[in-house]
């Protein structure tokens, strides 16, 4: 794997960059149920104990677990849908499909922007919690000004009581580190914004972009690297989103107002056209039927909304706080001039 931006970059005079090597295996879940992976991240050259982050992540099931999980898949079958079929079984275009092309066996997918327009699509089903996966390679070279986004809403637009779930991938000038922007909407509010750098190049290889959405708790993860968690843990939450199912969206588009260093950077467009890639598209969710899905009722059949998902596991609690503490730009909750009385979720813990 090459980091070539990384090393061009401004992240070249503070971080040793590592490899991350999952280990192949039968199911593309995180923490506990995905086998057993292999992670080296990267860390601060100043940082001593860098030892300790190149650790094996250790989740080798128990035959006990095993005959959980098969039980927890045969449920599933019964009350959820699970998807990983072709682009056609699963989305529709929503806008200039003359920007939407795929690969010759039409299992990679391709949307492009250019300065007349961008491109998106969508899920043809909604889903009230679940898994969902995808496989993602940003625009690589300048793409300052450029949006890629992943996201899960309740409608198509920017409607005023929209729930929505966002990844968004904020492009850059060559050689300079992509941002990934988190946010969460209820009922048309945002303003819940976290941004991260990576500890990859995005634009050299497919990586996993996924949600864990679920009455406990949303988690944000890449890799099965956990980036992002929002609890609802008991306590006061009155911001969680979880009442109104969603759909599943990507879309690519232009943003140099506001995307890249507050809108100082603009879009080349002699760069022109810029493409984002997909790919193994996976969902394990709670299929949305009018009027009720017996599946909102019953979602303790399915892994996704088991007690082991209602929280991080012991390793993924250490991926979390590594995060935390070397790959995080900006957090809301941390933003007193921007919220002088801090959200009232920012009080609760991601390690309950």
């Amino acid at each position: 794997m090459k980091f070539s931006a990384l090393r061009e970059g401004e992240l070249k005079s503070f971080y040793n960059v590592r490899s991350l090597t999952p280990e192949k295996n039968s199911y593309d879940l995180p923490g506990i149920w995905g086998g057993e992976t292999r992670l080296i991240l990267c860390f601060p050259k100043s940082f001593t104990g860098h030892s300790r982050l190149e650790r094996m992540i250790s989740s080798m099931v128990t035959p006990v677990f095993i005959a959980a999980l098969m039980a927890a898949t045969y449920y599933a079958s019964e009350a959820a849908a699970t998807s990983k079929g072709s682009f056609e079984d699963n989305f529709s275009i929503m806008w200039s499909e003359n920007h939407f092309t795929t690969s010759e066996d039409g299992q990679i997918w391709f949307l492009s922007l250019d300065k007349e327009t961008g491109c998106g699509f969508q899920t043809k089903q909604r889903y009230r919690f679940g898994w969902f996966s995808m496989k993602l390679k940003l625009v690589g070279g300048d793409s300052a000004g450029v949006v890629t986004a992943y996201y899960m809403c309740t409608e198509n637009g920017a409607g005023p009581t929209r729930d929505e779930l966002d990844f968004e991938f904020l492009g850059n000038r060559t050689g300079q580190p992509y941002l990934i922007q988190t946010n969460i909407y209820k009922n048309g509010t945002g303003n819940r914004e976290m941004r991260h750098m990576l500890w990859f190049d995005p634009t050299q290889d497919y990586h996993t972009y996924s949600i864990l959405w679920n009455n406990h708790q949303i988690v944000f993860f890449v890799d099965r690297v956990p980036i992002r968690v929002f609890k609802n843990n008991g306590k006061a939450n009155d911001f969680f989103p979880n009442e109104k199912p969603m759909y599943l969206f990507s879309s690519i588009w232009n943003a140099d107002e506001w995307a890249t260093r507050g809108g100082l950077e603009k879009t080349d467009w002699k760069k022109a056209p810029f493409v984002s890639s997909y790919k193994d598209f996976s969902v394990d969710g709670c299929q949305w039927e009018d009027p009720y899905p017996e599946c909102v009722s019953t979602t303790t059949k399915n892994w996704w909304d088991q007690y082991d998902a209602w929280h991080l596991s012991d390793s993924q609690k250490l991926d979390h706080a590594w995060v935390l503490r070397n790959l995080v730009i900006y957090d809301y909750c941390k933003d007193t001039e921007r919220f002088p009385t801090l959200p009232v979720e920012c009080s609760l813990s991601p390690w309950d």
